[in-house]
């Protein structure tokens, strides 16, 4: 490849990462590793592309997870030392960053790995109600990404400690980041309540005032903040101050979101961004509206 190629790849990778999130582009810039501020721009650019992609141009489910399984066998060819001829520019950047994986550090196949299968959980969930287990799993896959994505790139040279709550502030933050978009997520088709809480509560997904509902929330807000409490504890032991810093930030971010529902009496209609539609008159069962296009659910590729 050409430096003025490379060049112009970073240049893209550094545009979609900074059109996609202000935020994270700050902290690949000021807080990632100097020497993998690069790489940092190349895995946010190329999962923000791929989150587009499925939500924007492909409507049909089976198409969405065609799509994801292609992406994923790219990255596991390209782990194996198979580079392929990439489709486009941004295969390129997922290609790119898997070329350059430290070896030893186990960070970087995780995160990709688990993106992959967060993808695959929400290009499958449009218009389904999901188990409890389901979206356990959902949180737990993200909280490893996130979490093995951040000894990758931040202070990779200093391991982390081996810690029962590691991976509890990134629970935690993705717990809080569903509740604060549960009602535009809604609109979309995506559902953020368990189906075995809707069917126990005789509640469809709009119901989001009703007492039971809030019940739910109030719950989950006080999961959110053991969850917190824990990770902050595993962060505060972490050996790399920049490390420290991006992840009691990013707390801090999620936890304004849990006072806020909280203030709001732990109405989801007060604190989301947008207005749940209404459920039909006489409703008992939790049946899912059509699922609106052109919308993918609150991704957890913006916050991270």
């Amino acid at each position: 490849m050409s430096s003025a190629h490379e060049a112009s790849l970073l240049a893209h990778a550094a545009g979609l990462t900074r059109r996609g999130s202000l935020h994270t582009y700050l902290v690949i810039r000021w807080m990632v590793d100097r020497d993998l501020v690069e790489d940092g721009l190349r895995a946010y650019a190329y999962f923000r592309w791929l989150d587009d992609v499925l939500d924007l141009q492909l409507g049909e489910r089976r198409q969405r997870l065609a799509m994801v399984k292609e992406q994923a066998e790219l990255a596991r060819r390209a782990f194996d030392g198979d580079f392929a001829r990439p489709a486009c520019a941004e295969e390129q950047l997922l290609q790119d960053l898997i070329h350059g994986n430290r070896s030893g550090h186990p960070g970087l196949t995780s995160y990709v790995n688990c993106m992959m299968q967060v993808m695959a959980f929400d290009a499958g969930r449009r218009g389904r109600l999901m188990s409890a287990a389901e979206l356990t799993e959902y949180t737990r896959l993200l909280a490893t990404a996130v979490m093995d994505g951040l000894t990758y790139f931040i202070g990779h040279d200093r391991a982390y400690p081996v810690h029962a709550a590691r991976y509890s502030a990134v629970a935690g933050a993705h717990i809080s980041h569903m509740l604060r978009d549960a009602v535009d997520d809604l609109q979309a088709g995506y559902y953020n309540i368990p189906r075995e809480v809707l069917e126990a509560e005789n509640l469809s997904p709009a119901d989001m005032n009703a007492r039971a509902y809030r019940r739910w929330v109030r719950g989950r807000v006080g999961l959110a903040e053991a969850l917190f409490r824990d990770g902050k504890r595993y962060i505060r032991s972490v050996p790399h101050l920049r490390a420290r810093l991006s992840g009691l930030a990013y707390c801090a971010s999620f936890e304004s979101v849990l006072g806020k529902v909280k203030r709001n009496g732990y109405s989801l209609r007060e604190t989301g961004k947008g207005e749940a539609p209404r459920p039909a008159e006489g409703r008992s069962r939790p049946v899912p509206p059509a699922a609106a296009h052109g919308r993918w659910p609150s991704s957890p590729v913006a916050d991270v």
